[in-house]
C-alpha cells in the first residue's frame, strides 16, 4: 500500500519510485463560517469574473468536503445519496494536472499530469479560472449520479457564497472529449463542471 504524503502548498507532482502518483493528504476541513443557511441562499450567485489566483489547500479541502466529503464515521457523505449509492466522482482540474478526490480519506490523487483547463475555456470569463470541478458518474439510468452531482454543486455554490469564493456551474464544453481525456470507462460519463475561484472585485 502506498504511503499517503502530506500536501504541498502548490499541489505539486508527487510520485512513487514506480512513477505512479501517490495520494496527497488534504488539510482537515475547517467549516467555521458563522453564516446562516438563509444568508447563503440569499447571497448565492453565479460568478463570471475570477482573479488569476490559485486556490490554497485549506480552501480546496473545504470546497471538496462540502461537495462530496464524508461527514460520518461510516463514510456517508455531506450530500444525500439515494440508496447510499456512492456513484459520483469529483475531479479537480488545475494548471498542474487533474486530481481525483477521495471523500473518505480526504485525499487528492493526480490522475493526469496535464493542464486541461483549455477544454473548458469555451467562454471568455474562463481565462482566469484557477480550478474546475468535474462531476462524473454512471451512465446507467438506474443509478442516481446525475442527481448526486446536482446536490454536490449546490453545496459548493452555497459554501462559496459566504466564503469569498466564486463559482459557476457549466455544461458548455465537450463532455465526450473530457471523458476521453480522463480515460473514463465506458460506463462512466462526465455530468457537469463547476468553475471555482476568487471573485474579481
Amino acid at each position: 500500500m502506498k504511503k499517503t504524503t502530506i500536501l504541498s502548498a502548490a499541489f505539486g507532482l508527487i510520485s512513487s519510485v514506480a512513477g505512479a502518483f501517490e495520494p496527497i493528504q488534504l488539510p482537515e476541513p475547517k467549516i467555521d463560517t458563522q453564516a446562516s443557511l438563509y444568508q447563503a441562499l440569499k447571497t448565492r450567485k453565479s460568478v463570471r469574473r475570477f482573479e488569476n489566483k490559485k486556490i490554497e489547500p485549506q480552501m480546496m479541502s473545504n470546497v471538496l468536503w462540502v461537495a462530496y466529503g464524508a461527514n460520518r464515521a461510516d463514510g456517508r457523505r455531506t450530500i444525500p445519496t439515494a440508496r447510499n449509492e456512492k456513484d459520483l466522482s469529483v475531479y479537480v482540474a488545475q494548471k498542474d494536472g487533474v486530481f481525483l478526490y477521495d471523500g473518505e480519506a480526504n485525499t487528492l490523487t493526480k490522475v493526469l499530469d496535464q493542464n486541461i483547463l483549455d477544454l473548458f475555456a469555451t467562454q471568455p470569463f474562463m481565462e482566469n479560472v484557477p480550478a474546475v470541478l468535474i462531476y462524473t458518474g454512471s451512465t446507467d439510468e438506474k443509478h442516481y449520479s446525475i442527481m448526486h452531482a446536482g446536490s454536490a454543486y449546490q453545496n459548493v455554490e452555497l459554501y462559496a457564497a459566504t466564503n469569498n469564493l466564486g463559482s459557476v456551474v457549466r455544461a458548455l464544453f465537450d463532455k465526450n472529449v473530457v471523458a476521453k481525456t480522463l480515460k473514463l470507462p465506458e460506463n462512466e460519463q462526465v455530468i457537469v463542471s463547476q468553475a471555482i475561484g476568487y471573485e474579481e472585485d
